[in-house]
């Protein structure tokens, strides 16, 4: 599925925004090469078509407490539609998942918890997770080290922290061509 069309200004605001969350929009507009309303109307449209869908503060997890973190690959004895529902609803009631996938293949989900430590772990894990109604197995894999985080996704043709000028040599994300449907859905504001 393709997205509205988004030109060098737009992919560079969103480069930005996704390693600079909390870049003003006066610092924002002077990075991309223009003026500070037209880039807030732009940040609003992008806001609106569901590109950004929020700005998060990346919190230190040990230092906070949670030392800890584990991959559980959960497997379920049934894969009804509402047995599915009823699993993701109870992770979703658990503040130690921080993200659960749902997967094709071998395992039905893969959660991402913090604990504590290894003792607080394996009581969520005793007293929750293997407890829960339908989970017939769980495989944990403690992290020992992040070798990578990098949250968002790739903006093609547009480094983070590249400046206006040089930007206009980067390979444009979506054909040239933009269908009427595309911008009044992406509602062009310029």
């Amino acid at each position: 599925m393709r997205g509205p069309k988004l030109d060098r200004i737009d992919r560079q605001i969103l480069a930005l925004l996704q390693s600079h969350g909390r870049m003003t929009n006066i610092e924002l507009a002077r990075r991309v090469g223009i003026s500070p309303p037209p880039c807030l109307r732009r940040v609003r449209a992008l806001e609106e078509a569901g590109l950004i869908r929020g700005y998060h503060a990346d919190l230190a997890a040990e230092a906070l407490g949670f030392g800890v973190t584990v991959f559980a690959q959960v497997g379920l004895q049934s894969q009804a539609e509402s047995d599915l529902r009823a699993f993701e609803t109870l992770v979703v009631s658990w503040p130690e998942v921080r993200e659960a996938y749902m997967l094709a293949g071998e395992v039905d989900f893969l959660l991402k918890i913090v604990a504590s430590d290894w003792d607080s772990y394996q009581r969520f894990l005793s007293a929750r997770l293997t407890a829960a109604p339908n989970v017939a197995h769980v495989k944990s894999a403690l992290v020992l080290r992040v070798s990578k985080s990098s949250p968002g996704v790739p903006i093609e043709g547009v480094p983070v922290g590249v400046t206006h000028a040089a930007a206009s040599i980067a390979e444009p994300l979506f054909p040239a061509a933009e269908p009427p449907e595309a911008a009044a859905a992406f509602g062009r504001l310029r």
